[in-house]
């Protein structure tokens, strides 16, 4: 870290401790000591989060903040069995499809009173990003990162280059991005996917690999391109009421997909392998996948077992299209120490912690500099990843994933009724209206 970043930090953290003086005398406990627990996901971040962790206690010195990582899927149910218990920590880290759940049951503090005191600068971060977690007038969080999608694909088996920054599709023959997808799909014996002779019963190198766990939003790959082909989730978004699963342009998608399982271009969705696709990817078993932001350090970093670029999401009928998401940090509702978790949060929302985690490079951060530093930093160490912030610059090439109430049963219904079509169990069309009913039943 520079001595310009850790000026800019402490002379952040030292106007954030200034309010801290009104805390009531129940926050200011053990000797005016506080300790606040934080929780993440992401391994990865959290060196970065700690740097900042440590900035803002220089400033703050009566307020430490205890970190506790956990993998994601415990992490969602740790945290559930906590709220229930009333045992939350302080502030986690939040994410645009969990959080109407803990609105809806009043375990996430309203925020906005404490930004309109510190007249926090909500346009200081990626556009939109700051509706996000909002409802109803109150706010339950300051984004902190945002990521967008791309293609990532295996150098040794994708060696013709050209077009892939120019990648077209459509559901009914599948673009150039489909003719990519053949041509790296290759036989036992050596044919690709464009040779008569390739025999789709024995593939040793699948084109395309796709996510078929991606819940009702299809972030990794069904929801960018359903979208490249016109469809759009909701009514309104955030908190609409009334969801277009039955959409004939999402079931186009969706059979484009199922399609590529018939032509041998993907694995079928019963033989895949239990493992996640990135170790899929790295065992070398597949030639294209769809990837977010995040995993530029699984994809370029040291650790990858194969040689991996990016390349930007192909056009679709509608145009190029990438979901945009980004998290923030909550407070419980519970907390006993609501003053010095804001505090907290507003470091973590602000250009000094910002800036400190975008030169880190495990994210690209919500406010404009942190990114740069980022790409910057991924740049200075080799790594070529502007497809990602190219997307998110795109004037309408960013969508964001859909947020309304009843999340999780819209996330299984959904989920349950793609794989049943990748199955082969039932047709795209008929499956996509029943499950739209349930769903918009909900909501009755």
């Amino acid at each position: 870290m520079t001595t310009r970043i850790r000026a800019a930090a402490a002379l952040t953290a030292a106007a954030i401790a200034l309010p801290l003086a009104a805390c009531s005398a129940e926050s200011a406990d053990s000797g005016g000591k506080v300790e606040l627990n934080y929780w993440l996901w992401d391994d990865k971040q959290q060196p970065a989060y700690q740097a900042c962790a440590d900035e803002f206690t220089k400033a703050n010195p009566n307020i430490s903040v205890k970190f506790t990582q956990t993998a994601w899927a415990q992490y969602w149910q740790n945290l559930t069995t906590q709220l229930a218990s009333g045992g939350a920590p302080d502030v986690w880290t939040d994410h645009a499809s969990y959080y109407p759940q803990f609105v809806s049951s009043s375990q996430i503090l309203d925020i906005q009173p404490f930004v309109d005191r510190d007249k926090v600068d909500l346009s200081q971060y990626q556009a939109g990003l700051a509706d996000l977690f909002v409802k109803d007038g109150k706010r339950y969080g300051l984004p902190k990162d945002w990521d967008t999608m791309a293609l990532v694909y295996n150098t040794k088996y994708v060696t013709d280059t050209t077009g892939l920054d120019k990648l077209t599709w459509n559901p009914a023959d599948g673009g150039t991005f489909e003719q990519a997808i053949a041509k790296a799909t290759v036989d036992a014996q050596g044919h690709n996917g464009l040779d008569p002779a390739f025999d789709k019963a024995h593939v040793k190198i699948y084109g395309f690999l796709p996510e078929w766990a991606d819940g009702s939003q299809g972030q990794n790959g069904w929801g960018d391109l359903a979208v490249a082909n016109g469809f759009t989730y909701l009514d309104k978004n955030p908190w609409g009421s009334h969801y277009n699963y039955d959409d004939p342009k999402l079931a186009q998608t969706i059979g484009w997909f199922k399609h590529l399982i018939d032509a041998g271009y993907a694995p079928k969705f019963d033989k895949q392998s239990a493992l996640g696709r990135d170790a899929v990817m790295d065992a070398g078993q597949a030639a294209f996948t769809i990837v977010g932001s995040w995993t530029i350090s699984t994809y370029l970093g040291t650790g990858a077992k194969q040689q991996y670029a990016f390349a930007p999401l192909p056009t679709g009928p509608t145009g190029r299209k990438t979901a945009i998401n980004g998290l923030s940090d909550a407070i419980y509702a519970g907390t006993k120490h609501p003053d010095q978790a804001w505090a907290w949060v507003k470091f973590l929302g602000s250009p000094a912690c910002q800036d400190i985690v975008g030169e880190r490079a495990v994210v690209f951060p919500a406010i404009k500099s942190g990114a740069e530093k980022a790409l910057a930093a991924h740049k200075a160490a080799g790594r070529d990843v502007h497809v990602f912030t190219d997307e998110a610059a795109a004037p309408g090439g960013t969508f964001f994933l859909p947020i309304s109430d009843h999340g999780n049963e819209v996330a299984q219904i959904v989920q349950d009724s793609i794989q049943s079509i990748a199955l082969g169990q039932a047709g795209a069309a008929d499956t996509l209206k029943k499950a739209n009913d349930q769903v918009n039943g909900l909501f009755k």
